[in-house]
């Protein structure tokens, strides 16, 4: 038997009904009451701050002057070594007997040679006359410095004549949405 098209066109608004009035949300009085939202006035804001240190990696450079390391007997100073030298012989020579006297001629030797190479090293340098090599050299430091970060805020609103707060990680404005919850009370 075929359906009347009375009978499919009831069905249909049936269901067409059926799905606006779920489409609503839930009815008033059913198990876990009924949700909605509306909105509060914003009464405080107050941004919740803290201080942060940052270390910054810093490049420092600067240069410097190095001298090349001369021996005793370099060529720049073999004149201050041997006159130094000699010194230290004539007094090693007044000291002991013998063989006594020998070991002090040498030790006065050389003595006499690393004083003499000394001298005329550092009267070179205060002539200008010593040639220094000069280099940059750079490091790494840290530099530490403070930042007020912001963490959030606490806000205080009034919704039906009592004031909340709550912290939130942005500045809602002059309102801010709340949630209604109805639900029978207690009795």
């Amino acid at each position: 038997m075929k359906p009347s098209i009375r009978s499919l066109a009831a069905a249909a608004g049936l269901v067409l009904a059926s799905g606006a009035a779920f489409a609503d949300g839930p009815i008033v009085g059913t198990a876990g009451g009924y949700d909605d939202t509306d909105f509060a006035d914003v009464v405080r804001v107050e941004p919740l701050r803290r201080q942060v240190r940052v270390s910054e990696p810093v490049r420092e450079c600067w240069r410097e002057t190095s001298y090349a390391s001369e021996g005793p007997f370099s060529y720049n100073h073999i004149g201050g070594t041997l006159l130094g030298s000699a010194l230290g012989v004539a007094l090693g020579n007044q000291i002991g007997h013998g063989r006594g006297k020998d070991v002090a001629r040498v030790a006065g030797a050389l003595v006499g040679g690393a004083i003499g190479h000394n001298v005329s090293v550092d009267r070179q340098r205060q002539l200008g006359g010593a040639r220094g090599q000069t280099h940059e050299c750079c490091d790494v430091r840290y530099r530490d410095r403070y930042e007020e970060r912001i963490d959030g805020y606490e806000v205080t609103y009034a919704y039906a004549g009592r004031e909340y707060v709550t912290r939130m990680p942005y500045d809602p404005g002059e309102r801010i949405r709340v949630r209604v919850d109805v639900s029978p009370a207690d009795g």
